[in-house]
Order: C-alpha cells, then structure tokens, then sequence
C-alpha cells in the first residue's frame, strides 16, 4: 500500500510539473506571436505613411491623395509582387529550416516575417478606413481568444480537422491566385466568407496540436526543442490570426 501512494504520489508531481510547464510555454508561445504582431501592425502602418502624400506627384490615387516614390515602387511596379509573395516564400524557408536554426536564430527569423508581413499587407491602409481596420482587429482578437481557448480546453479529439482544414487552406491559396486575374467580387466574397470559417477552425485546431505536442515531448526535457517547438506555435497561430483579420476585412471592411 506504501508503494502504492509512492506511486501515485511521484504521478501526480509529475503531472503537476507538465501542468506548469504546459502554461509556461503556451505563455511563450502567446508571447511570441504578440511581439510579431506588433512588429507587423508597426511596420505596416508606417510603409502606409511613407507611401503616400497630399504634395501632388505624378502618381495620382485619388483626390488630394498622391503615391510618393516609394509608394509607387510598393504598390504599382513591378516590386509589388515580390513584396506580396515574399512573406509566403519565407514561411516555407522556416519551415524547411528549422532544424538547422538555433531557437534564438529561429526567433530572429519569425520577428523578420513579421516585418515582412506587415509590409505585404500595409496597402490595407490605403485601401480601408482606418475606423474600420480597428473595428475588425477587436474583433478578430476577441474571436480568436475564444477560438484558441476552446482549443486549449475541449476534450475533443480535433485531429481529424487537420487534414480537412489544410486541404481548404490549398483550395484557399489556388483561388485566390487565380482571381487575382479574374478580379471577380463575387469569387472574393465566397473566399472571404470560406477563408474566415477555416482560419477560424485552425485557430482551435493549433492551439490542441501545439498542446499536445508539448505534453508528448515534456518529459525529454530538451530545451532547445522546446523553444523551437514554442516558435513554430507562434508562427501557427500568428498566421491564423491574421488571415482570419484580413478575410474578414474584406468582409466587413469599409474602404476609403
């Protein structure tokens, strides 16, 4: 019988210890997607500031708004789709170099992303008012800490989901490339509406993967895993967050 509540003494220790680190590094993981969305939210409102003028140029927008030179090289030459593709082409690049990258070096690499990813989508505001931008990022906020919080509590198994919600993020990404030369409103608005419900099931789905992937690995105690694991976490859901703002700023969005 002594045994017996050795036992189940040293368990529940040790149940305890993941329990703090679990919320230890979903602390992290949070942390590290915040820090990339204010590096994004910064950057992107200041290549918008820079892009545009009242001082006449010979890039006309619209009434007594101008593109300056640099606006012009972002959004009209040629340079707009590297600018476009590039965060897409670094997400790949991390993904693939992970492994090789320290967990500092990949920290590094996730907050560059996010410069990156602010200067892709900072045409938003020229594009939106700037009332409406802050509407939809409330709101986007509030539905993916409901969204991740139920990801983090439910019992239910959402693995299922992967494979399903991947596939939708491939149908998105083909779709959208292509009416990117069909320029048609109504293939926008059934992108827009699937986008959000996907990205919002992403959001609950990454929040158990990275969940679970921690309890699987806690007990190696590898550090360096974990802070790389924390990383790539962030990145997950620092992705859903912000695909689910931008498809629902096209949904909701009041333009300029």
């Amino acid at each position: 019988m002594a045994e017996m509540n050795t036992i189940r003494s040293t368990a529940g220790v040790r149940a305890g210890r993941i329990d703090e680190g679990l919320r230890a590094h979903m602390n992290k993981v949070y942390g590290i997607m915040s820090v990339g969305m204010v590096i994004t939210a910064l950057s992107s409102w200041a290549i918008a500031g820079l892009s545009v003028t009242s001082e006449p140029t010979q890039y006309q927008m619209g009434a007594n708004e101008y593109l300056t030179g640099f606006g012009y090289a972002m959004y009209a030459s040629p340079l707009k789709w590297l600018v476009m593709f590039l965060p897409l082409i670094m997400v790949f690049g991390m993904s693939a170099a992970i492994n090789r990258l320290s967990a500092a070096g990949a920290q590094t690499f996730f907050y560059a992303f996010a410069l990156a990813m602010g200067a892709s989508i900072s045409s938003i505001f020229l594009v939106f008012t700037g009332y409406s931008i802050v509407q939809v990022f409330l709101i986007t906020a509030i539905a993916f800490a409901g969204l991740s919080l139920y990801g983090y509590a439910t019992k239910r198994d959402l693995s299922a989901m992967g494979t399903f919600l991947i596939m939708g993020v491939i149908g998105l990404v083909v779709a959208s490339l292509v009416n990117l030369f069909m320029q048609s409103e109504a293939v926008m608005f059934a992108i827009s509406v699937l986008g959000v419900l996907i990205f919002a099931g992403l959001t609950a789905y990454d929040t158990q993967r990275i969940k679970s992937m921690y309890v699987e690995h806690a007990h190696n105690g590898d550090s360096e895993w974990l802070g790389k694991a924390a990383i790539m976490g962030a990145l997950s859901l620092y992705l859903d967050f912000i695909n689910m703002f931008m498809f629902l700023l096209q949904l909701f969005g009041n333009r300029e």
